[in-house]
């Protein structure tokens, strides 16, 4: 670029000097006028060229800083948010709900059931579009703009519903556990359905400074503990502890 501006600055100065030695009496040369004129025009083409490259680099630098954000923030697999940027979510919905007297907050917790014996039956190929089908399921069952679910680890899944009290996060499970039943997935060796099955754990409470993402995520994984221990393909739900 360089180069460039200093061929531009070396064609202006000739012809500069050339209309001074035209006003001195000098003679006129057309060819000479037409040469500084071709190369400027040159030289001009060649700023387009680098322009657009330039262009499409500032294009393809951003394309490449959302896919790195993507990256970061979303579970490779699932398409869906990862941990690291559920709890960085989770934690600043916290923060926003603990300054309003009447901020609710719901998590669900959610295991596909016998997914270890679905990876040895049917390979981790199957059991990786099973992943993929089951948190497809997640937009189906929430609709507001500010739930979101991510995938917390292996076959484990979080949905995390701010403003949302007992009844609604019980409609949001049941909701899921119809839509993964309705998926149909074969799975001979699970115990409870010939067909790939969730269970889910639940806690809603009102989310005071003091709370943090694990005093939620902690008591959704009791209840999910408990709809295991009860025989799986449920949901059970308990309060926030005080």
């Amino acid at each position: 670029m360089t180069e460039i501006f200093q061929r531009e600055q070396e064609i202006y100065d000739t012809a500069i000097l050339h209309l001074e030695e035209r006003r001195n009496g000098g003679v006129f040369s057309l060819e000479f006028h037409e040469q500084l004129v071709s190369e400027y025009g040159n030289l001009l083409e060649e700023l387009r060229i680098l322009a657009q490259i330039s262009d499409n680099a500032i294009e393809n630098l951003n394309s490449s800083n959302v896919d790195l954000r993507d990256k970061a923030y979303l579970d490779a697999l699932t398409g869906i948010y990862n941990r690291r940027s559920m709890e960085e979510r989770l934690n600043h919905e916290i923060s926003s709900l603990s300054r309003s007297e009447t901020g609710l907050l719901s998590v669900l917790m959610m295991d596909i059931d016998f997914f270890k014996l679905f990876n040895d039956t049917y390979g981790h190929g199957a059991g990786d579009e099973c992943l993929k089908s089951v948190a497809g399921t997640f937009n189906k069952s929430i609709t507001r703009i500010d739930d979101f679910a991510a995938r917390y680890g292996g076959e484990e899944f979080v949905i995390v519903l701010p403003n949302t009290n007992e009844r609604g996060a019980q409609k949001i499970a049941h909701r899921i556990i119809e839509n993964v039943c309705n998926l149909n997935i074969p799975h001979e060796k699970n115990a409870v359905a010939p067909h790939v099955t969730i269970s889910i754990g639940s806690t809603t409470g009102r989310v005071c400074h003091t709370h943090k993402g694990t005093d939620f995520t902690g008591r959704a994984d009791e209840a999910l503990y408990i709809s295991k221990k009860n025989g799986r393909n449920r949901h059970t739900h308990l309060d926030m502890k005080v």
